[in-house]
């Protein structure tokens, strides 16, 4: 239960049990756990988990039991050495939040054998790039407010199962092409053309190649290895970083996708076109103007919750009539448009919004249309 000084390296997990090692909060001033804690770990399966220690050996838990790494948050660990992680074969969570990371997380690629990793967070370090050989079971990846600048061709290649992808807060520009999707291959064997499609992926590679392909997802056999590409994202936040369009490229799969905090001052047509299980769109704080906002720019029919707060707009924007809640406050609103929420007039032609937000613009509830009721008339609460 001491407190210690601060830690400059990672501590090693327990070498017998692998169960929960947290350190969070503790300072330790040493450059690996002391022996005093690692004997007393190896004797009695400590499990620490700040600010507590249980010294109980009268429960001993097995080899795969909670198997989660956590070195201490909020201090000086610049490297994770895969001598640390290779003393937790089952690991599934790794999570080095608020450290020193930089350059790459690991020493070579020291995760590509953790093939029950499933949550990496390494959130607020100094990271420069995506960790590089990350296994293929990944289903969370978290590397908020870093100092990423790119992304490589291959960063997330054979992670089909990663769910959540968050990247805010970091240095990124621009996407390439293949960072997030896949690839279309055509393999001409003799005379007879296979075209493989992956499903789902709006941009293609075209590969021709020969019978003796054995290193693309399609195999000399006919068979197919895991395809590269993000095939599971729900998940994507790229907030906070020096985009200044909306990237190109996405994984179709996406149903939350936060880009709140860029500087795009306007939406291109078909800026999310193949997003068609999008549901979730933040993009406040872009600066934002209605000029530069066409009326098909959220021409998506599963769109349920869209943030435009903060910025710039001055005309209420044209939404799909799936849409069910809408904030716009702290924009410079002046005009309302029944047509931005019902482009057709009809007893079954109405917009399904619950909640509306205006609030902070330049009109009040005097100003709206009569006939705004017609419309919104499954409304729950507008604020002006």
């Amino acid at each position: 239960h001491g407190r210690l000084n601060s830690y400059t390296a990672t501590p090693s997990p327990n070498p017998i049990t692998h169960s929960i090692f947290s350190t969070n909060y503790l300072n330790l001033h040493c450059r690996s756990l002391p022996c005093s804690l690692r004997r007393l770990s190896t004797q009695t399966g400590v499990r620490t988990e700040a600010p507590h220690v249980d010294l109980n050996p009268l429960a001993p838990r097995p080899r795969h039991a909670f198997p989660l790494l956590k070195p201490p948050q909020r201090n000086n660990i610049s490297s994770l050495p895969s001598s640390v992680l290779a003393e937790a074969p089952a690991l599934r969570w790794l999570i080095v939040d608020q450290n020193q990371l930089e350059g790459e997380l690991l020493e070579g690629p020291a995760l590509q054998n953790h093939t029950e990793l499933r949550y990496l967070y390494a959130n607020h370090n100094r990271l420069t790039a995506v960790p590089p050989g990350l296994p293929e079971g990944l289903r969370q990846l978290r590397l908020a407010y870093n100092r990423i600048s790119s992304l490589g061709a291959d960063a997330f290649q054979h992670l089909q199962h990663l769910t959540v992808l968050l990247l805010q807060g970091n240095r990124l520009q621009t996407v390439p092409s293949d960072s997030f999707t896949g690839t279309l291959l055509v393999c001409l064997f003799s005379s007879v053309s296979f075209v493989y499609v992956f499903v789902g992926f709006p941009y293609f590679l075209s590969v021709y190649c020969d019978s003796n392909l054995t290193d693309h997802s399609l195999h000399s056999d006919g068979s197919l290895s895991s395809p590269p590409g993000l095939l599971a994202l729900d998940l994507l936040d790229l907030g906070e970083n020096r985009f200044k369009a909306v990237p190109a490229h996405l994984p179709p799969s996406l149903q939350q996708l936060y880009l709140s905090g860029n500087n795009f001052s306007e939406l291109g047509e078909g800026s999310f076109a193949g997003l068609d299980r999008l549901k979730y769109l933040r993009l406040s704080r872009c600066g934002l103007r209605s000029p530069g906002v066409p009326r098909t720019a959220f021409n998506v029919s599963t769109l349920v919750e869209l943030d435009l707060s903060y910025n710039r707009l001055a005309v209420t924007p044209t939404v799909p009539n799936s849409l069910q809640y809408l904030y716009l406050e702290a924009n410079e609103i002046q005009e309302f448009k029944v047509s931005s929420f019902c482009q057709d007039k009809g007893p079954l032609s109405y917009s399904r919004m619950r909640i509306l937000r205006l609030d902070g613009n330049k009109m009040s509830y005097s100003q709206l249309p009569v006939d705004w009721v017609y419309c919104l008339r499954v409304l729950h609460n507008i604020f002006i």
